[in-house]
């Protein structure tokens, strides 16, 4: 199953996650070597951060939040894990019937 970790961010979250970045992309990358984190970023402008997560729960998606220095330090507002249902593409989750 996929998880989206969804951020809020505070408007100045590009200057202020500068000091923190090195421990945030740290977490990240050990999340991706396990195969719990698909992919993750900021948009563009950086109003909010999404992360994909793969799983069999949003365990891990809400154990990357909790343990985040960006959550830690403030600078994400609010944030919440919902599954989505991917359904197309290499790597979506439910296989569709190719009639669909």
């Amino acid at each position: 199953m996929h998880y989206l970790l969804m951020y809020d961010v505070v408007p100045d979250y590009a200057e202020r996650r500068a000091p923190l970045r090195a421990e945030h992309l740290e977490l990240a990358r050990e999340a991706v070597e396990r195969g719990e984190l698909v992919l993750g970023g900021a948009l563009n402008p950086p109003e909010a951060v999404l992360l994909l997560f793969r799983g069999d729960s949003p365990a891990a998606a809400e154990a990357f939040a909790a343990a985040d220095p960006y959550v830690r330090h403030g600078i994400v507002t609010s944030w919440k894990v919902r599954e989505w249902t991917t359904v197309v593409g290499r790597d979506a989750e439910v296989k569709l019937p190719p009639n669909l």
